[in-house]
C-alpha cells in the first residue's frame, strides 16, 4: 500500500511531521474497511496521536481524535467515542477550524443519542 510506503520513506528521512499524516490516513483507511480492521485503525491513530503531542501537531491531534471518535461510535464503544469526539471538538474550537466542527459535534450526538 502507498501510506506505508510513505511512512517507511518518512520515517527513514526522519520526517515526523509527514508520517504522522501517513499514520493518520492509514487509520482512516483501516477504520473504512468493510469490516473496520479495528485493531490496526487504533493503533495507526494512537501513532499519529502520540507523533502530534510529540510535536505539538494540533490540527493532527484533533483529526486523530475525530476518527478514532468516530471508529469507537461505528463499534458500540459510547464512552470511548464521547470522549475522542469531545477532545476533537475541543481543539477545533481553540484552532477554529470551523469545517470540520459539523461533522464532529453531529457524530457527538450520534453518540449521546441527540
Amino acid at each position: 500500500m502507498v501510506a506505508h510506503n510513505a511512512v517507511q520513506s518518512f520515517r527513514t528521512h526522519k520526517e515526523q511531521g509527514h508520517q504522522g499524516w501517513a499514520l493518520r490516513l492509514l487509520g482512516e483507511v483501516h477504520s473504512r474497511l468493510e469490516p473496520p480492521a479495528i485493531q490496526a485503525a487504533v493503533a495507526f491513530y494512537c501513532q499519529a496521536l502520540a507523533l502530534g503531542d510529540e510535536l505539538s501537531m494540533r490540527p493532527l491531534q484533533a483529526h486523530c481524535h475525530r476518527g478514532l471518535g468516530k471508529l469507537y461510535a461505528t463499534i458500540g464503544r459510547r464512552p470511548e467515542a464521547r470522549a475522542e469526539l469531545s477532545a476533537a471538538i475541543e481543539l477545533y474550537r481553540a484552532m477554529e477550524m470551523t469545517l470540520w466542527l459539523p461533522e464532529a459535534k453531529a457524530a457527538l450526538a450520534e453518540v449521546e443519542g441527540r
